[in-house]
């Protein structure tokens, strides 16, 4: 059977592939954006706000479009399901890294595109990597490890138990999107899969932020707000209903592998925005992340 019988499996044209890169760009970005707000608002609250405000932000972009979201589809279970998928990433995210350093959650959380590569071959028709797109997944994430280095073994005792809720926090996020490929969210707006995402997930984050004892003890400055805004409003507002068109139109294994610049652009927004210091296995790194990339996206 052709591949293009099968819009799930559909390669990125030029386009696709250019608004894939951008929206890694404005993620890495938001990296830095959590870390000047950590200070004053602590990260479930932000990640709460996120999803509350976000919700308000899809619904009024969906009544512009006239895109009608009550209406029956067969997708309420996938939706719920997704949306617990989406909030527990962040929970396991934001609380693993007490446990574990940045550099380990990295390597961990960016294991997500193995977990949709290997979930498409079996859930998506059409939708799998040959020898050559292997290689080239394979060559991203070694990019990553060159990036960060490969972590020692944790000093703190409850390392191991951070590693491991970063590693399901990346399963968690390839499980979201073989659930929108693979249930009848694949045949919904892309506005309505990300605000049951978002509805499911606000509360989810509220919750834990109370029970985890998170408070914003004043009124933040304006840089915290800022940072958090543009969380809101560019991240969730705009980025992941860009991202989730994205998904619904164009292979998930492909797109996943995008996500490995992600904290390439993080660690560079770190050096411009926050002076952190810039290694020259950086170049190296992204070299790598960029020939797995051609190697994942070239014609068949």
């Amino acid at each position: 059977m052709k591949q293009d019988v099968f819009p799930a499996s559909r390669p990125l044209d030029a386009a696709a592939a250019a608004l894939a890169v951008a929206l890694c760009l404005s993620w890495g970005f938001n990296q830095v954006a959590i870390k000047l707000a950590l200070p004053e608002i602590p990260p479930l609250i932000q990640a709460a706000f996120r999803s509350t405000v976000g919700t308000l932000i899809v619904v009024a972009w969906a009544r512009s479009r006239g895109v009608k979201l009550m209406e029956p589809d067969g997708t309420l279970v996938p939706g719920i399901v997704a949306g617990l998928l989406f909030g527990l990433e962040f929970i396991l995210i934001f609380r693993g890294l007490i446990w574990t350093d940045a550099t380990r959650a990295s390597l961990f959380i960016y294991t997500a595109p193995f977990f949709v590569v290997i979930g498409s071959r079996w859930l998506v028709p059409g939708d799998h990597f040959d020898r050559w797109q292997w290689l080239g997944l394979l060559l991203s994430f070694a990019g990553i490890v060159v990036a960060f280095g490969v972590p020692a073994p944790g000093a703190h005792p409850w390392a191991l138990v951070g590693d491991v809720m970063l590693l399901l926090a990346g399963a968690a996020w390839g499980a979201t999107t073989l659930v929108i490929k693979a249930s009848s969210l694949a045949r919904a707006s892309y506005e309505k899969t990300l605000l049951y995402q978002l509805i499911v997930s606000a509360p989810m984050l509220a919750i834990c932020a109370q029970l985890f004892g998170e408070r914003v003890e004043t009124v933040p400055s304006a840089l915290a707000i800022g940072s958090l805004l543009y969380q809101t409003f560019w991240v969730v507002g705009f980025t992941y209903l860009a991202w989730f068109a994205l998904i619904l139109r164009y292979s998930a294994s492909r797109l996943s592998v995008f996500t490995f610049l992600t904290p390439l652009f993080g660690v560079a927004a770190g050096h411009l925005v926050l002076g952190e210091p810039l290694t020259p296995a950086f170049a190296v790194a992204a070299a790598l992340v960029v020939a797995g990339l051609v190697l994942v996206n070239r014609p068949r």
